[in-house]
């Protein structure tokens, strides 16, 4: 019975040494999935080679289809490195700055103050009408980021994304919790980009009254989101003052405080401090509570989305500024 039991498993040995298979291919499978292709790399290597003055011409010179970052060069040949939106829209979207809030109540701001409330420092920084730079594209929801392209880039339209902090560059779009953009090519009117803009229209304390003195506000393409959602993400006091569906540049407010942007909507009050971002360097009301790239978000308290203070959402999401 043993020698029967021995002669049917001769075949069995047979098929196993015969077979281009082994138990230990599932084994030598396990490894790092997420190295890149040789092919890719060259790829994101080869981008570095690429003469454009922006994603546009990038996407419209070399036919690049892919989001990334990408290597741009300014007229005057400085090089640096950003992002490009090719998706969104026909693409050829450019990354040029980043608003983001890591401490409301601190002192140190890029698109504000640096020096605190400090009414004998009405222009602050004045970063939304130089050619400083600062941050690096990486780490644009880490920080505030700002390049070349924002004064060297004539452009057209404009396109926002509220991205969460400290999300990685792969994913900024899928976790984004708001995206749209223009498409009236409104920056032609007023230099082709924001640098220009900033200067027809300064954000500087005292330089306007509230309404009367605003900058333009241009009708926008919600990518994700719509005009209902966006007044959510704003305190309950502020969505009687605004109309959403818009991006408002230079709104002032009561007390002749300037503020940069007002993402996703526009002012039809004076408490702009509540919903618009950046600013001069002095903030009169409540002085030195309203001292912050996002000025007045957090005034009834941080995140809380009760009376004038935005939702933590809002608040914890770095605003990102991208020209086509």
């Amino acid at each position: 019975m043993m020698y029967q039991a021995f002669l049917l498993t001769i075949p069995l040995l047979m098929a196993f040494q015969t077979s281009s298979t082994s138990p230990l291919d599932s084994v030598k499978k396990i490894g790092p999935t997420s190295t890149p292709k040789v092919g890719k790399v060259d790829e994101i290597r080869n981008r570095a080679q690429f003469i454009g003055r922006s994603c546009k011409e990038v996407r419209d010179v070399y036919g690049q289809s892919e989001n990334g970052l990408y290597s741009l060069t300014t007229a005057t040949g400085v090089v640096y490195q950003t992002f490009c939106d090719m998706t969104t829209a026909g693409g050829g979207w450019t990354l040029v700055a980043s608003v983001h809030e890591d401490n409301i109540y601190g002192e140190v701001h890029s698109w504000t103050s640096q020096q605190g409330n400090n009414t004998n420092w009405s222009k602050g920084e004045g970063n939304w009408a130089n050619r400083k730079t600062f941050g690096t594209v990486e780490v644009a929801t880490d920080d505030d980021f700002k390049n070349p392209g924002y004064y060297a880039i004539i452009a057209e339209d404009m396109s926002v994304w509220h991205v969460p902090n400290n999300t990685p560059v792969s994913h900024w779009k899928l976790a984004a919790i708001m995206r749209y953009h223009t498409e009236r090519r409104f920056l032609h009117l007023y230099g082709g980009n924001l640098y220009y803009l900033f200067h027809r229209y300064p954000v500087e304390y005292n330089v306007g009254k509230h309404l009367s003195d605003n900058g333009p506000s241009i009708p926008i393409v919600y990518d994700l989101g719509d005009k209902e959602s966006t007044k959510m993400f704003y305190g309950p006091n502020t969505r009687g003052e605004t109309e959403g569906g818009f991006i408002s540049f230079r709104a002032t407010n009561h007390e002749r405080a300037t503020t940069a942007i007002c993402s996703g909507v526009k002012p039809k009050g004076g408490n702009v401090e509540h919903y618009c971002i950046g600013g001069g360097g002095f903030f009169p009301q409540g002085n030195p509570l309203q001292c912050g790239d996002f000025t007045s978000f957090a005034w009834n308290g941080y995140g809380t989305n009760v009376g004038w203070s935005a939702s933590k959402q809002m608040l914890e999401s770095a605003v990102l500024l991208f020209y086509r």
